[in-house]
C-alpha cells in the first residue's frame, strides 16, 4: 500500500519532502514515521549536538547568537550533502527547511545580531536545494506546552510559556506567508500520527497527492 503512494509522489516529482513546526509540534515523529513507512532516506536535525543549547535555554540573552550561528552552519553542511542525483533517484524526508532558522533568529536576536545573521543565511541559502513540498504541522500553544511537559526533555522543560507562545506565533505568521515550494498546513491539535494510523494513513494519501501553492489538510473524515 505505501509502495504505491510511494511510487505515485514520485512520479508527481516530489523526492524530498519536508517536515517542520514549533517546538513540541511531532515534525520528528512525523518524519520517522513517513520514512518508515514509505522506505525513504531519513535525513534529522540534531539539536542537542549544540554546545550553547543548554546555556541558551538558561540564559537566551547572553547565547542567543552562539547557538543560532551553530545550528545555522550545522544545518548548511548537513543540507548540502543532499545531492540532486540521489534525489532523483530516492525519496527523502528531512524533519526541518533550512529557514526554520530563520524564524528562532527572528525571535531570539537584537536587530545588531539579526543583520549580522541574515547577511551570512542569506548567502548560505542560494547553495542550497528546496523540498518538493512542506508540511507545516501547526498546533495552539497550550497543546505544544502540554506536549513538551509530558515527553519529558529537562532542557525543554526550561522553555517558559510566554516564550513558546511568541515562537508559535512567529512560525504561524511566516508559514502562512511561505511561498517558495508547496505547502501543506496540518492542524495538529487532534491529530496522533504515532498512536492512530487512520490519521497517518490519511495524511500520506493527501501527501501522495499533488499539493499546489498553500493548501490546508482536511482529514477525509471531515468531509463525509
Amino acid at each position: 500500500m505505501y509502495a504505491q503512494l510511494k511510487k505515485k509522489m514520485m512520479g508527481n516529482g516530489v523526492s524530498l519532502v519536508a517536515v517542520d513546526g514549533s517546538i513540541g509540534v511531532g515534525k520528528t515523529s512525523l518524519a520517522r514515521l513517513l520514512a518508515q513507512h514509505l522506505g525513504a532516506r531519513l535525513v534529522e536535525e540534531n539539536v542537542e549536538d549544540n554546545p550553547f543549547i543548554e546555556r541558551f535555554y538558561e540564559d537566551m540573552g547572553a547565547y542567543s547568537l552562539q547557538a543560532q550561528l551553530f545550528f545555522l552552519m550545522n544545518r548548511y553542511k548537513q543540507q548540502l550533502s543532499l545531492s540532486q542525483k540521489e534525489l532523483f533517484s530516492e525519496l527523502t524526508v528531512i524533519d526541518y527547511i533550512f529557514a526554520r532558522d530563520k524564524i528562532f533568529a527572528h525571535v531570539n536576536l537584537t536587530d545588531d545580531e539579526l543583520g549580522l545573521y541574515s547577511r551570512i543565511a542569506s548567502e548560505l541559502e542560494t547553495k542550497l536545494i528546496r523540498p518538493d513540498i512542506v508540511i507545516y504541522l501547526q498546533a495552539s500553544s497550550d497543546v505544544l506546552f502540554e506536549r513538551i511537559q509530558r515527553r519529558g526533555n529537562a532542557m525543554e522543560r526550561m522553555i517558559s510559556k510566554s516564550y513558546l507562545e511568541t515562537l508559535n506565533e512567529a512560525f504561524n505568521h511566516f508559514f502562512f506567508n511561505y511561498t517558495e515550494t508547496p505547502l501543506l498546513i496540518v492542524n495538529t491539535d487532534r491529530m496522533d500520527f504515532v498512536n492512530d494510523e487512520r490519521h497517518f494513513h490519511d495524511l500520506v494519501q493527501r501527501v501522495s497527492e499533488p499539493v499546489e501553492g498553500t493548501e490546508l489538510y482536511v482529514p477525509s473524515w471531515e468531509t463525509q
